[in-house]
């Protein structure tokens, strides 16, 4: 049985933003993006994103493997992703 709680989302909407980018990106490109790409998408500080993605995996939400390039991977279903907004 599910509860209310089920359809409430276990991240911000800053961390959804990123799990939206890192679900459309590799749909697009076929592979996962490098942080690079995040810091040029958000607009941020390489800092800052290191931060969000050493954060959405240990929150459980993505998987990467130590020492490989473009490896997240995203443990969220698509379909209960935010819309991928373009920050301003």
């Amino acid at each position: 049985m599910s509860s209310a709680n089920d359809d409430v989302p276990r991240w911000t909407a800053k961390q959804g933003q990123y799990l939206a980018y890192f679900y459309a990106y590799a749909t697009l490109n076929g592979r996962a993006p490098a942080e690079r790409d995040m810091e040029t998408f958000f607009r941020c500080t390489a800092p800052s994103v290191h931060t969000m993605v050493k954060t959405l995996e240990r929150e459980g939400l993505i998987r990467r493997q130590p020492g490989v390039a473009r490896s997240i991977e995203l443990l969220v279903a698509p379909e209960a992703l935010p819309i991928l907004r373009r920050p301003l």
